[in-house]
């Protein structure tokens, strides 16, 4: 019953920006823990950013921190990825991803995800 629908993905030149988003349906969704994954050809599925229930507190990947910026709007039901001075590395399928546990401290951990949108490519170019 829960979906997420992430939007927002194309390409763009290095050094610019690009703002994913995740609609989520099916839940409550101001209880959730909320993340946004990516996955590049030839490598694992890694975390990039995670947002706390009520948007209080976030966590960044070491890789994006300083240019992406994780936030949501639980009026909308929605999560955003701000993708700032984006290089080439930052080429991938992105996923918006949560846990089945409310108030739970997911961050990186991706096991603990249960719930997945279809991904969104996000394409970098030199």
């Amino acid at each position: 019953q829960v979906q997420l629908v992430e939007f927002g993905g194309g390409l763009v030149q290095a050094g610019g920006s690009l703002r994913l988003s995740c609609a989520v349906s099916g839940r409550t969704f101001s209880r959730y823990y909320m993340a946004w994954f990516r996955q590049a050809p030839g490598k694992e599925r890694e975390f990039v950013a995670g947002i706390t229930w009520g948007g209080a507190s976030t966590y960044y990947a070491d890789s994006v921190k300083g240019r992406f910026t994780i936030s949501r709007d639980n009026a909308k039901n929605t999560v955003y990825l701000q993708m700032n001075s984006l290089k080439v590395e930052d080429t991938a399928v992105y996923y918006c991803a949560a846990p089945s546990i409310p108030y739970h401290y997911t961050r990186g951990e991706r096991t603990k995800y249960d719930y997945w949108g279809q991904g969104t490519q996000v394409t970098v170019s030199s």
